[in-house]
């Protein structure tokens, strides 16, 4: 069986020029931005609810109006939309949102 010879790794290359290497002094950073409610303040999610709060708003104007079939195709539609939109706005607010 042979014998291995072992190489001490600072005489196979040489070493560097540059000055050793100095650590900045640490300093303490707080970061607030996922705890403050500001952040919630998207505009995408801002545009979605207010279209809905729009269309809720309409809504009622009609049912104070008397139109009632009208007021019922709203709903109907609205009964499909609403669920569709909150859950994409959640999904785009965890998508988009920094924890």
């Amino acid at each position: 069986m042979r014998k291995t010879k072992g190489f001490i790794f600072p005489k196979i290359f040489p070493p560097s020029h540059k000055p050793p290497f100095m650590r900045p002094r640490s300093f303490r950073a707080y970061s607030f931005v996922p705890f403050s409610p500001l952040a919630m303040l998207d505009p995408t999610i801002l545009t979605i609810g207010g279209i809905v709060l729009g269309i809720a708003i309409i809504e009622r104007i009609l049912e104070r109006w008397g139109v009632i079939d009208l007021v019922d195709q709203f709903a109907k539609v609205m009964r499909f939309i609403l669920p569709v939109t909150f859950y994409s706005a959640l999904i785009y607010f965890f998508a988009t949102f920094m924890f």
